[in-house]
């Protein structure tokens, strides 16, 4: 597969995950996979400063040629979601993607970080 062709079943799984990730967890998700370029980190963040809402999204980007994903996380889900959440996250998604199920990887990756942004349940008292 090259990089960044999916087919339109792919795409829909992809964009079936979002959905189900955005419902869940209330932020906004944007998957890119592509080229990166020599600084994957510098390109991935300039990537997520560019959505409409940066403080609220979570951004995914994957370079399958250069082996290389970025998450990242805009300051109102750094609240809900820790740097081990997301790191954990990213091993797991690295596992699909060195098995070569790069839409499997995506998709259970935004699931994980759905879950673990999602608002934790106000339990009231009275």
């Amino acid at each position: 597969m090259a990089v960044g062709e999916f087919n339109s079943a792919e795409r829909f799984q992809i964009d079936e995950a979002i959905r189900a990730a955005e419902q869940t967890s209330r932020f906004e998700f944007s998957v890119f996979v592509g080229r990166s370029g020599t600084d994957a980190r510098a390109f991935a963040t300039q990537l997520h400063n560019s959505l409409v809402a940066p403080s609220r999204s979570v951004l995914i980007m994957l370079d399958p040629a250069s082996r290389v994903l970025e998450i990242v996380t805009g300051g109102t889900v750094r609240r809900n979601i820790t740097d081990q959440e997301v790191e954990l996250t990213t091993l797991q998604m690295q596992s699909y993607f060195s098995s070569g199920d790069l839409v499997g990887g995506l998709r259970h990756g935004i699931q994980m970080l759905a879950d673990h942004a999602r608002a934790p349940e106000t339990l009231h008292a009275d």
